[in-house]
């Protein structure tokens, strides 16, 4: 029953930011019907895209092998498209969890840890997600801190999420740590520990799934 549950399932992985750097500059709105305007990417902090998108291809391997299926918003750099298009093709793909997957920055270098956000309650936007991706949240922030020993900064609600505010699937954002610490910045890089972060992360979504989105 387990197997045929997980094969019933699909977990969408969002390797953040690597937009195309025209397409990044470009507006969209923070939500349905708003008038409130984010960029489509940022760009994240130094090194960002490439350690988020090495994450995600090992979690894509370690999904797989547990039986789930898996889709994927970007596989390489120049992705095209926003954070509404992201959340949309998780949306599209009737995906059982959304898994955005970032990493950190700040100009105090001693910054570490891992957090993990989830979608405040929005009527309208997020209300029909906020409960499932809150129990989502709180098994991935357990899995990611028991695997890889580092500093629990907790799962943090917000608002002006962009790929939040568009999800009509469960969603969450983990934040795997702080790539402008010097340490920690070398652990996220190194292959060893994206496979950590990774096992934590399918080992999350299985739970998540296996449990129910309710």
């Amino acid at each position: 029953m387990l197997a045929e549950t997980l094969a019933a399932a699909l977990i969408c992985l969002d390797p953040g930011h690597g937009t195309a750097s025209d397409v990044g500059r470009q507006l969209e709105p923070i939500g349905p019907r708003s008038r409130e305007l984010k960029v489509k990417d940022g760009g994240g902090t130094v090194g960002e895209a490439p350690v988020a998108l090495a994450i995600a291809q090992h979690t894509r391997a370690a999904l797989l092998a547990r039986g789930l299926r898996v889709a994927t918003t970007r596989e390489r750099d120049g992705y095209r498209g926003g954070n509404r298009e992201r959340a949309r093709f998780c949306n599209a793909h009737g995906a059982s969890l959304m898994l955005r997957i970032h990493a950190d920055g700040s100009t105090d270098p001693s910054r570490h840890g891992i957090a993990t956000l989830v979608p405040a309650r929005r009527r309208g936007w997020t209300d029909d997600v906020y409960g499932p991706s809150a129990r989502a949240g709180r098994l991935v922030q357990r899995e990611l801190v028991r695997a890889t020993g580092a500093r629990d900064l907790g799962v943090v609600e917000r608002s002006d999420l962009t790929g939040f505010n568009w999800a009509d699937v469960p969603v969450v954002l983990a934040e795997t740590g702080f790539l402008s610490n010097p340490a920690e910045g070398a652990r996220l890089r190194s292959v060893a520990y994206q496979r950590r972060i990774a096992t934590a992360l399918a080992n999350a979504a299985a739970n998540f799934v296996a449990r129910g989105r309710s």
